[in-house]
């Protein structure tokens, strides 16, 4: 793993000789590549401390696309992520205090519990936090099954975010599963502004979302994503597979800066925050 973005007085100093460009400047291509520890990548990735009011929600999302902007391949995002990635992935869900996530995605990906994960426990009992992350599933059908781990048998209950006309015996049966239905909208759907204010009011102010792009579309659209973390995976796909954001464009569209940008094995760990 090497940082390319932004280069530090520590980056510069691990350049080898010769590595310095106009000025003595340190060429980020010839930083050192090796494996980031997990402590190295959960400082790299965390979240904004707190303010002097308390602690704001922070929604960001963590999503992986081939060159030609596929989020997918045959359905899943698997067969275009790497170990680095996949590190990367339980990182910040090590950080996180809850996963929304779409119904569909949890459906097509097999969705399980969140686990906890020893070389966390430390870093979460002193951020207050549970020992692993909630999932909330975003659904408006609630047509989920409810046998299934992500119900039975999670650490943490799994919340279901609905809208207020959603079908009461599928309510019921998702609660009868030990699941936590939040209402966040007055239709069949959420509203995703209500949902990150409802998550929050449960104490939940770091929140991650992995799509899917249906979801992520949404929370585009609303203007309540603060944060991307988007892995550029360097593979080519062809076919018609989705991008990382679907439905509706946006009238303008939605600047965000660039954070950070880490690279290993040809893959590029890209960090944008709102602008």
């Amino acid at each position: 793993m090497r940082r390319l973005f932004p280069v530090t007085d520590e980056t510069a100093a691990q350049a080898p000789d010769g590595a310095r460009g106009a000025g003595g400047a340190s060429a980020p291509g010839a930083l050192e590549d090796r494996e980031w520890t997990l402590a190295e990548l959960a400082d790299a990735y965390a979240y904004p401390e707190r303010g002097p009011e308390g602690r704001e929600p922070w929604l960001r999302a963590n999503m992986v696309a081939t060159l030609d902007g596929a989020a997918q391949h045959e359905g899943r995002s698997q067969p275009i992520s790497s170990a680095a990635d996949m590190r990367i992935f339980g990182t910040l869900r090590g950080l996180a205090d809850v996963v929304v996530v779409g119904a569909e995605t949890v459906r097509q990906e097999g969705y399980r519990p969140a686990r906890a994960r020893a070389e966390f426990a430390a870093l979460r009992e002193a951020a207050g936090q549970g020992p692993a992350p909630a999932i909330a599933v975003v659904t408006a059908s609630l047509e989920l099954d409810f046998t299934l781990p992500l119900f039975t048998s999670p650490l943490v209950p799994t919340l279901i975010l609905t809208g207020a006309a959603a079908a009461p015996d599928r309510i019921a049966a998702a609660e009868k599963a030990g699941a936590r239905v939040v209402i966040a909208g007055d239709g069949i759907g959420i509203d995703p502004a209500r949902a990150v204010q409802a998550l929050a009011g449960l104490g939940h102010t770091r929140l991650l979302t992995e799509g899917g792009p249906r979801l992520l579309g949404q929370l585009v659209a609303s203007g309540v994503l603060d944060e991307l973390c988007l892995t550029v995976s360097p593979m080519l796909t062809a076919g018609n597979a989705q991008r990382i954001t679907g439905g509706p464009s946006l009238a303008v569209p939605r600047r965000f800066a660039l954070a950070s940008l880490l690279e290993e094995e040809g893959f590029l760990f890209s960090r944008y925050r709102r602008d």
